[in-house]
């Protein structure tokens, strides 16, 4: 198994990095690839998952061990595959997505594409209390602090509202990483940073 490419960003594709090492270009799936757009033309390290099956052998990539460890347990949950749980960790944080399963926060889980209450229920069932002694992360769920307390939906909302003004995918996914790191969580307050970072690109 590879368990991390390190080497040169050469390209940034919708789906997928291409990193060069010693002349080999591997192209490496992901989430969000622009997250790695800050890196382009630089060396960077991916950590990776193979992903062997009858027709191809697949590269999926994350920018840390602890979101290659929740792609690892997430796509060990019926209905979840590699193409679905490497969606999950490109539009979230890790320590979000744990809170929501010690929360048992369906309402947040079914915000994924793909993931409907049945699948929610499952990973909740398989994955709550598993996860957080693993990952390098802590969370509160006493009810004191909501880790993630920004909704899904509103990021999600606001990028169906991008696409209805025109903006492509591509586009969109660029600006996403800076808009999960803003405390905001109003639909319009979301859309009107949106639009300020792309007007700026």
């Amino acid at each position: 198994m590879i368990a991390y490419v390190k080497g040169l960003l050469t390209y940034i594709q919708d789906d997928a990095v291409i990193v060069e090492v010693q002349g080999i270009g591997y192209e490496i799936i992901c989430g969000n690839p622009f997250e790695f757009q800050s890196s382009l033309n630089k060396e960077i390290m991916i950590y990776t998952y193979q992903h062997v099956r009858e027709d191809a052998q697949l590269l999926y990539g994350f920018k840390t061990e602890d979101e290659k460890y929740l792609f690892t347990k997430l796509i060990s949950v019926s209905g979840i595959g590699p193409k679905g749980a490497s969606g999950i960790i490109g539009s979230v944080d890790v320590s979000e997505f744990v809170a929501a399963v010690e929360q048992e926060d369906e309402k947040y889980l079914t915000g994924f594409p793909g993931v409907g209450k049945k699948t929610a229920r499952q990973i909740i069932l398989d994955l709550k209390g598993k996860l957080t002694a693993a990952l390098s992360i802590t969370t509160e769920t006493d009810g004191s602090k909501v880790v993630g307390q920004k909704p899904l939906q509103g990021l999600q909302e606001a990028q169906e509202a991008l696409k209805a003004l025109g903006y492509t995918e591509r586009e969109i996914k660029a600006i996403i990483p800076m808009l999960q790191t803003d405390e905001q969580t109003n639909t319009d307050e979301i859309i009107r940073k949106a639009l300020a970072l792309l007007m700026r690109n």
